[in-house]
């Protein structure tokens, strides 16, 4: 489960921190930005390991599936099958487009094959039918944790958006002083 900790150094303590988001509008526009995209990250960080742990669901699923038809191939075999099944179904989240790479696929790689502690997802054939049972309830619990966190750093995404949109609305930002800024960092 993903705990978030109160003056934690975690980027996930600080973006989910009430006073992260608290007077957005004593903050001047590039530290609205900064801090957008930093809660943007860590949304994008989150989107990987939901994905991840959507996949191993799906595998595990598939396997009990298998066994329950009395199906003769292995996972391995239907792997590239139940792999692209999730890709093509309807997406179930806030259908937001990221440009952004995760900053710790490797982190969350791990993290998601802890959750089975020994046991290596690579051969689910040999695990028993319990074991597969609690495997899926693990990483059914964890994808539900990880949703709820990436739905309230979207909330934090959000608020930064809306208050820089405000201020374009209200002319109290310009896309003119955004450019200048753009072509000053360029020309550094």
């Amino acid at each position: 489960m993903i705990e978030v900790r109160p003056g934690g150094r975690r980027r996930i303590d600080r973006v989910l921190d009430p006073a992260y988001v608290r007077d957005l509008s004593a903050l001047s526009l590039e530290q609205l930005r900064e801090r957008r995209d930093d809660a943007a990250q860590e949304e994008t960080d989150l989107s990987y390991l939901r994905r991840l742990l959507h996949a191993r669901i799906d595998i595990v699923k598939a396997e009990q599936q298998r066994r329950s038809t009395g199906g003769q191939s292995s996972i391995v075999e239907q792997l590239a099958t139940i792999l692209s099944d999730n890709a093509l179904r309807p997406a179930r989240g806030s259908g937001r487009h990221q440009a952004l790479e995760p900053s710790r696929a490797g982190e969350h790689r791990r993290q998601a094959e802890a959750l089975v502690g020994n046991s290596d997802l690579t051969d689910v054939g040999t695990l028993s039918d319990e074991k597969l049972a609690e495997t899926l309830r693990e990483y059914t619990d964890e994808e539900s944790s990880v949703s709820t966190r990436r739905r309230q750093v979207q909330a934090v995404v959000d608020l930064f958006n809306s208050e820089i949109a405000g201020r374009y609305r209200d002319r109290t930002a310009s896309v003119d002083d955004l450019l200048a800024a753009e072509r000053a960092r360029d020309d550094d």
